[in-house]
């Protein structure tokens, strides 16, 4: 028998979506174009959270965990639907602790602790809604709950 190929994981990927930082911890936010993925950012922002990056957001493997930047041509920029790109304080190299992946039907009770993968790292994952007008306090609960 030969023996196994192992290929090494990568170390960085590139997530389509958003990304904001809440209490120094990142909330990547993934979703089909239109899914309302800058539309949660910026209620977060609202709350007090701080705009990583928006429609793409670098995911890289350092010391064990995942950090998440904005590329430079999007850094310190989100999409506002009406208004357009609007430019504002950004952070970077945040570690993130929780992926959020928008359905238009997530379902009331998750089955179990979900994660994925990403750059090696496993993410906890949460499906909502994004346009619900409770969702940014459901990631707040989540991200949370994700760091016990």
């Amino acid at each position: 028998m030969p023996p196994e190929i192992r290929l090494p994981e990568v170390s960085s990927e590139t997530v389509h979506g958003a990304c904001v930082a809440i209490g120094g911890r990142a909330v990547l936010i993934e979703g089909r174009s239109g899914e309302g993925k800058s539309d949660l950012a910026l209620r977060l922002i609202d709350r007090g959270a701080a705009l990583v990056s928006d429609g793409q957001v670098i995911c890289q493997r350092s010391s064990g965990e995942l950090l998440a930047c904005a590329p430079p041509h999007l850094a310190g920029r989100i999409e506002v639907r009406g208004l357009g790109i609007v430019e504002m304080p950004s952070e970077e190299r945040v570690p993130v602790n929780l992926l959020i992946v928008i359905l238009d039907a997530p379902p009331p009770f998750p089955e179990d602790s979900r994660t994925r993968r990403i750059a090696g790292i496993d993410v906890p994952v949460l499906a909502l809604a994004a346009l619900e007008p409770s969702a940014p306090i459901k990631v707040e609960l989540a991200l949370k709950q994700s760091t016990k």
